[in-house]
């Protein structure tokens, strides 16, 4: 499939502004491959369906998450807006036959990362944290950091997301966790 293509695709099902914000992480995704040497392709395509099933209603969201033995069933126990990354990847398979599964996985955990992720992966969850139509207090330094590496910036997005998270005494989905303290090890080093 052709990153086109699959822009193409994610107009179909989403909203105006929802593609607006696909086409800004593709965008800032190509910008971070080029900077951290990354899969333009793969970085393209993921970052093109990343929200792929982001609109669709929730039953339906629920379904995919029952019906596929590979799409984590914890995830029902936590916030909804969870939901879409996996069953995209699901989908991203199963409608349009991308069986790589770097991008599957790119889709998969852009929302909340997971321990060892790949550079494709970092790339996707980082484009789009700090996507320039995002305007919270931590996207400024965020993609300060970007400009500089490629885990330090994800570390941060992460820590911020946690903080955030906390301070509304959300549950906190545990891959977020351990991509943090992954991050967290990694750059003790």
């Amino acid at each position: 499939m052709k990153i086109e293509e699959a822009l193409e695709e994610s107009k179909k099902v989403l909203n105006s502004k929802r593609f607006e914000h696909v086409e800004r992480v593709t965008d800032t995704a190509f910008d971070l491959a080029e900077r951290f040497q990354g899969n333009q392709q793969q970085v393209g395509l993921a970052a093109a369906l990343h929200d792929y099933a982001k609109d669709m209603e929730l039953s339906i969201l629920k379904d995919w998450i029952i019906a596929h033995h590979d799409i984590s069933k914890d995830l029902l126990a936590y916030h909804h807006e969870l939901w879409h990354g996996p069953v995209g990847a699901k989908m991203a398979e199963k409608l349009f036959l991308i069986k790589d599964d770097t991008i599957q996985n790119a889709i998969y955990w852009h929302t909340t990362g997971r321990k060892g992720m790949t550079k494709t992966e970092k790339i996707v969850f980082l484009a789009d944290y700090i996507e320039p139509g995002r305007d919270f207090p931590a996207v400024y330094q965020a993609r300060e950091i970007a400009k500089e590496g490629l885990n330090q910036a994800c570390h941060y997005a992460l820590t911020n997301s946690i903080h955030f998270l906390m301070s509304r005494q959300q549950p906190i989905y545990p891959a977020t966790f351990q991509a943090y303290n992954d991050f967290t090890k990694r750059l003790l080093k």
